[in-house]
């Protein structure tokens, strides 16, 4: 990657438009821009910035590029359950707030028990990598669950479904997103 896109944070050697870049994205990431609703605005409005894997966790990322933990949001998969019934979401909080499994996602998502999902089983069902999962390319069937806060957001950073490069796109875009609900205080 040697694009010059100007972002609208942060400090990176290369950043561009993701669509331009799939081939360096997983499958399913690409998949979605491909497919990209017209509803979340322009595609090229969705940049893919470089950066060192081993930089891909929230906090040492922000120390190193230069972004407020304000707008960095994370992608989480749950694992709720009825019965015997297992449902997998993912969840969309910032990076300043701690997303309320227990009571905010068991109750929207109407399970008994809700919970972090176990790592192999995320990055089996989303095709990601453990540490850059995004809600660009989920799984066609599970649900979406983005906090207000996200979509309030004018740009956020998120994963780019590798530990390799991130993706900032509107906070607004996660909300037209397959299957995203938007939900007041989904996070704390």
């Amino acid at each position: 990657m040697s694009d010059a896109t100007p972002t609208p944070f942060g400090t990176f050697d290369s950043a561009g438009p993701a669509v331009s870049h799939r081939a360096d994205l997983p499958a399913p990431v690409a998949a979605a821009l491909a497919a990209w609703p017209v509803a979340a605005g322009p595609v090229d409005g969705v940049l893919l910035v470089d950066s060192d894997p081993a930089h891909a966790d929230t906090a040492v990322f922000c120390e190193a590029y230069d972004v407020r933990p304000e707008v960095s949001a994370n992608c989480v998969v749950v694992a709720a359950k009825r019965g015997q019934e297992v449902t997998l979401a993912a969840c969309v909080v910032l990076a300043t707030t701690r997303l309320d499994v227990n009571r905010a996602v068991r109750k929207h998502l109407g399970a008994r028990k809700a919970s972090f999902a176990p790592m192999e089983e995320a990055v089996t069902a989303t095709g990601m990598e453990y540490g850059g999962i995004t809600p660009v390319g989920l799984p066609e069937h599970w649900p979406l669950l983005v906090d207000a806060r996200v979509t309030a957001t004018p740009h956020v950073l998120v994963g780019s479904g590798a530990r390799r490069g991130k993706l900032i796109l509107p906070g607004a875009a996660l909300a037209a997103l397959p299957n995203a609900e938007v939900i007041t205080d989904l996070a704390g």
